[in-house]
């Protein structure tokens, strides 16, 4: 933020600088109008700003919700890989690692997705993943058919913690600093500007600025309403993990 307050200080220096050069060193007519090339100039800059900064705060929290929609489908795609590959383990190792999935993705849709919604992980989802991890780096194998159906599942285990990884860095993740600030201060900047300029509109001539002020408000709103990639309209849902446990249940209904 010291670095912001720098550069805006900075601006607002060369702006103060370069109009007293310019009184000194050449005779110019003072520019009071409203719709002289100063008021002009600068109302067209504000607009441009408030777009680019509009833009930035509506796309990346897009890019990021999506990127963690398809993060979802990848854990819950390994999470179904490794409970196929679980039925070549030796003893009862397939039934508990299968029961073990069933229930960390149950974990995942019915405990940890509403926390979430708040930036956070549940921690027991954690553990439970190490725990399977470690049951599975146990099991003792007798042939090399059992060896390669512990290495797949291994596999996917490893695969699954990495997308978790993920999940979790994308459920913690937030536009850039002062992004937001920035947004609502182009906004207000943007609809006050008129007024600050020497405007004095009246009767009709309200309608487009009131129009404008509503438009760029709900912008404004929305963009913060979006902010996080698993709350808001946005919000990416645990539908791939429910697709898991139905095909947990088709394999197992099959087999």
């Amino acid at each position: 933020m010291v670095a912001y307050a720098l550069s805006i200080l900075a601006a607002v220096g060369a702006v103060a600088l370069t109009a007293l050069v310019f009184r000194r060193v050449k005779r110019a007519g003072e520019d009071r109008d409203p719709s002289g090339p100063s008021a002009a100039h600068a109302g067209a800059m504000l607009s441009a700003m408030f777009l680019l900064v509009f833009a930035i705060a509506i796309i990346v929290p897009w890019t990021t919700a999506d990127a963690a929609r398809l993060n979802t489908h990848s854990e819950s795609q390994a999470a179904v890989d490794a409970y196929w590959a679980a039925s070549d383990l030796p003893g009862n190792a397939p039934e508990e690692v299968r029961r073990s999935l069933r229930d960390y993705v149950s974990f995942v849709v019915r405990d940890e997705w509403p926390v979430m919604a708040d930036g956070k992980m549940h921690p027991v989802g954690a553990e439970r993943m190490d725990d399977l991890r470690g049951r599975v780096t146990e099991l003792k194998t007798s042939d090399a058919d059992e060896e390669d159906a512990k290495a797949s599942v291994l596999e996917h285990l490893s695969a699954i913690s990495t997308a978790r990884a993920q999940r979790t860095a994308d459920a913690a993740a937030s536009p850039p600093e002062g992004l937001l600030f920035l947004t609502v201060l182009t906004g207000v900047l943007v609809i006050v500007f008129p007024f600050l300029a020497g405007a004095r509109p009246r009767g009709l001539a309200m309608l487009p600025l009131v129009a404008t002020a509503a438009l760029i408000g709900f912008g404004v709103y929305l963009s913060w309403d979006i902010s996080h990639a698993f709350a808001g309209p946005l919000a990416v849902g645990p539908e791939a993990f429910r697709g898991a446990l139905d095909e947990f249940a088709r394999i197992a209904g099959g087999m």
